[in-house]
């Protein structure tokens, strides 16, 4: 079983910073996209930002230019690196990865249980 764990989340004024973490474990042969969404009551999850296994990124228009996605393959940890925090980015983030198991065999879409992120104004 793969299972992921964020972290870093917390309370800041608007116009700060956070990096969060996601680390990933358990029997892991790959792990190929890795995202991080966020979600507030009464809203559906939302896609912030993922990055592929190469490498490529993508970003939603409402972060683009203010936050950074990366991964550490070695480490199995994904990152995001908020810069300039709005109110409106207040949400539970959430990890999420495919992770393959038993050589490639088995595709597992995974979930962290999410970290949250306040933003006061």
């Amino acid at each position: 079983q793969v299972q992921l764990v964020e972290s870093g989340g917390g309370l800041v004024q608007a116009g700060g910073s956070l990096r969060l973490s996601c680390a990933a474990s358990g029997s892991i042969f790959s792990i190929g996209t890795m995202a991080w969404y966020r979600q507030t009551p009464g809203k559906q999850r939302e896609l912030v930002a993922h990055i592929t296994s190469t490498g490529s990124t993508s970003y939603a228009d409402s972060v683009k230019g203010r936050f950074t996605i990366s991964r550490d393959d070695a480490k199995n940890v994904v990152y995001l690196q908020m810069n300039g925090l709005k109110s409106e980015d207040t949400a539970v983030y959430y990890c999420n990865a495919v992770a393959y198991r038993d050589f490639g065999r088995i595709r597992e879409d995974v979930w962290g249980q999410g970290t949250q992120v306040t933003v006061s104004s």
